[in-house]
């Protein structure tokens, strides 16, 4: 029955885990550091040491804003200003000495005449003043250059048909009425094709006078009916075209070689006063001008017109004295 006195539950060695020599050993130095540690003792100090990072360090970059800030758009607005403003002033500057270019000249027009380029010696002064480059804008330079290159083709081709006459007088005496009637055509159409159509043209281009352009077309309208006239070369007219210049092959072939050279001359001024008139209808047609402009100047310079008014003033005093003895 000893055997029933032994405790079941009972380890069979009495062990205690508390008495093993290591963990005696670690509470028995844990408690004389706890109780030698004082922390309010200046003599200790806690040092921390806090790791530095080995990756390499980066300055700081300030990314650009991608809208513009108010004082940009001010700054950018100010600066297109000042430039418009430098440019204004390059242009009055420009104007400035135009004026006093023209002041210096002496003329009372502020420029000397310049046409026809006659020499210093000659009586005779120039007429009239021309210059393309300074009168006339750079889009309507080649159509008014060509329009002066045709007028002195056509007085080219007028000089040529007097020659022409001539050899067609000596060759037939009968005929001596073209001749005469030559010599007529380049005394009177040489100055009046300057003055009717290539002078208004001028101006026309220079003013962008609507008047000017009106006055062109009516005129050079019929210079063009004349120019087919010439080529045609009707006999006793007084131009060397192709119906004369055909009729002396069989009387004289030299003469009729003369006088063909001539019709081709009057021909190719008909070619290309047609060609020039369209030219400078499809200009006109840009510069905005139109028929009401036109008798708006007419009206605007004949009223300012000094004669006009000097003419109208004695008319009416006349009318009217004449109405008060009347009466």
């Amino acid at each position: 029955m000893s055997g029933f006195d032994n405790n079941p539950f009972a380890d069979p060695v009495d062990v205690n885990p508390f008495q093993d020599p290591s963990i005696t050993q670690a509470t028995a130095s844990g408690v004389d550091q706890m109780d030698d540690y004082n922390p309010f003792s200046e003599s200790t100090t806690v040092t921390t040491t806090i790791p530095v990072p080995n990756s390499p360090s980066q300055p700081a970059v300030l990314q650009a804003s991608v809208e513009s800030s108010p004082q940009v758009t001010a700054a950018a607005g100010q600066a297109d200003l000042i430039r418009q403003q430098e440019e204004l002033e390059k242009k009055a500057a420009e104007l400035e000495r135009k004026e006093r270019d023209l002041q210096n000249r002496g003329a009372p027009t502020g420029r000397e005449n310049n046409w026809p380029p006659l020499p210093s010696i000659c009586p005779v002064k120039p007429c009239f003043y021309q210059d393309f480059n300074e009168d006339i804008p750079l889009e309507y330079q080649r159509v008014c250059k060509m329009m002066y290159y045709l007028w002195m083709f056509h007085c080219v081709t007028l000089f040529l048909n007097v020659l022409a006459c001539l050899a067609y007088f000596t060759a037939d005496s009968s005929y001596g009425v073209d001749f005469g009637l030559a010599i007529l055509w380049f005394i009177l159409f040489t100055p009046c094709s300057f003055l009717c159509w290539y002078r208004p043209i001028y101006k026309a281009f220079k003013s962008d006078s609507s008047f000017s352009f009106f006055f062109f077309f009516f005129v050079f309208f019929f210079q063009v009916a004349v120019y087919i006239i010439q080529s045609v070369g009707i006999p006793k007219w007084g131009n060397s075209g192709w119906i004369s210049s055909i009729s002396m092959i069989g009387s004289n072939l030299a003469v009729a070689v003369v006088m063909m050279v001539v019709a081709g001359f009057f021909t190719v001024c008909a070619v290309l006063s047609v060609i020039l008139l369209k030219m400078v209808h499809s200009k006109y047609r840009r510069t905005g001008a139109s028929f009401q402009k036109a008798q708006q100047e007419f009206s605007q310079g004949v009223l300012s017109n000094g004669t006009f008014q000097n003419t109208a003033a004695s008319v009416a005093s006349s009318a009217a004295r004449s109405a008060f003895q009347r009466s």
